[in-house]
């Protein structure tokens, strides 16, 4: 007999706001930092912008449609800041918070549960232009007035709520995740006060959640990555420790224990990158207590030794733009702590990312041991060039290889005892993807559009499409 998922498990996939929804300056929205980084983007690199993106704007009835007939019991999506406060702060734009009372009342008919994301890196521009955004501490205040705001609007029909995408990886790709200003862009330590200051909104939107929302859960959605020693030498070792602290537990302690992870503080705090934490901040992220974990897993991570006396210098991941294999522009690297680089072991996406669905299986059971909470998956998936056959089909086996892949190792986790409430592979239909555009496609269904010419976004049910409705339909039993 096949075994299957649990009784109640939440079978979905994700989006975020400006990734899909278009519309980006319509019905009173203003503009996101998102937006802007994107004109720019299209600009020097010819991706397209958020201003049409997918147009779940005006689709979100036939997308919904779509994901029910799927089978879908959840859709992970974000609220966009800057629809529903335009200028971040002051008057509601009633139109734009009818939008997604719109979308969650749709969801809800279908019978979706609906997992909302307060912040997927879309910040008001406005706020951008008054004080630099994350930079500056008042972003909390002005987060905490949003996020009372949505979280009480749909308190009685949004159960699960997620409240920062990827502190992680904003970390990582400060300047693609956030607007920073050239002046600021050599300020390393400004990638810390930022997450810092994200911290400090999560712990807001966490009290508020449990504040007002009747059983109500909540926690980050956080990317996550394992990272391997390139060998078993003690000094390669090390160097695998080392990063796991400072890119995994350093995200981590603080949602679960309310502290950073000592060791990757001490480091920050050796080289002068180490927030600047004022008092009380420490017994609000405290308070601020998560339920659960959301997790975006794409690849695993590899690390080795990095002698303090090499002649490298401190830099952060680099990116693959090109989505040809090897072209990415250089790994991060801290001297006297760890160095990150290819794990030759592991095959990649065009995009250099390592495929490695047994690295899910790992993180699931290395963060249920550490902290015993409930896990999500927010975001997984396989980026890739899709065709679109003479005939309107999509032939997309490599995505299915990839996903089933990944389903399986969650069911051997769930398997050895671990609690997973949620699978919601990236992403529900094609999208924009942060950094490369829309010819880098994540989704079960296909948007007909190109980086210059949206044309009518027509949707397309990929292979994929019709494999996931079999997983879904079967509880995971069914993979094939």
């Amino acid at each position: 007999m096949k075994k299957e998922f649990p009784k109640n498990f939440l079978w979905g996939a994700a989006t975020s706001a400006y990734q899909v929804e278009g519309a980006a300056l319509l019905d009173g929205k203003k503009a996101s930092q998102q937006d802007v980084i994107n004109a720019q983007s299209y600009e020097e690199k010819g991706f397209a912008t958020a201003d049409i993106a997918s147009d779940h704007y005006h689709h979100y009835k036939e997308d919904v449609a779509l994901m029910k007939e799927m089978g879908f019991t959840s859709y992970r999506f974000s609220i966009a800041w800057s629809r529903v406060f335009p200028d971040g702060t002051g008057e509601v734009n009633e139109k734009g918070i009818q939008f997604y009372r719109n979308l969650i009342d749709e969801l809800l008919k279908n019978k979706i549960e609906p997992i909302v994301t307060l912040y997927h890196y879309d910040l008001p521009w406005t706020l951008v232009e008054k004080y630099n955004g994350w930079v500056d501490r008042q972003v909390v205040a002005d987060f905490e007035n949003y996020a009372r705001y949505i979280i009480n609007e749909f308190k009685n029909k949004v159960k699960y709520w997620t409240t920062i995408n990827e502190q992680s990886i904003i970390v990582q790709y400060w300047t693609q995740k956030c607007y920073i200003p050239k002046e600021l862009q050599n300020k390393n330590q400004l990638r810390y006060q930022i997450n810092h200051h994200m911290n400090l909104a999560h712990a807001v939107a966490c009290k508020l959640v449990h504040e007002l929302v009747p059983n109500g859960l909540v926690g980050a959605a956080l990317g996550y990555a394992p990272v391997y020693p390139l060998t078993s030498k003690p000094e390669d070792v090390m160097a695998a420790l080392n990063a796991h602290d400072l890119r995994n537990s350093y995200y981590l302690d603080i949602y679960f224990k309310g502290e950073y992870t000592k060791s990757a503080l001490i480091y920050l705090e050796k080289h002068g990158l180490a927030p600047i934490i004022e008092a009380g901040d420490m017994e609000l992220i405290k308070e601020g207590y998560s339920d659960f974990l959301a997790l975006n897993y794409y690849a695993s991570e590899c690390a080795k030794a990095c002698p303090k006396n090499s002649d490298k210098e401190l830099r952060y991941s680099g990116v693959n733009l090109s989505g040809k294999k090897g072209e990415i522009s250089g790994f991060e690297t801290h001297p006297g702590f760890y160095e990150m680089c290819k794990n030759p072991n592991l095959d990649t996406t065009d995009w250099d990312w390592a495929i490695d669905p047994i690295g899910m299986e790992y993180i699931f059971r290395d963060i249920y041991t550490r902290y015993n909470k409930p896990l999500m998956i927010t975001e997984n998936g396989l980026g890739a060039f899709d065709e679109l056959t003479k005939d309107g089909k999509i032939h997309d086996s490599y995505r299915i290889d990839y996903l089933r892949e990944h389903i399986a190792a969650m069911y051997r986790a769930i398997d050895y005892g671990v609690e997973i409430l949620a699978y919601c592979p990236w992403s529900a239909l094609d999208l924009l993807s942060t950094s490369n555009g829309v010819k880098k496609r994540y989704g079960f269904i296909y948007v007909n559009r190109t980086d210059d010419d949206p044309k009518e976004c027509e949707r397309i049910r990929k292979d994929s499409f019709y494999w996931y409705q079999k997983v879904i339909r079967t509880n995971g039993a069914e993979l094939t």
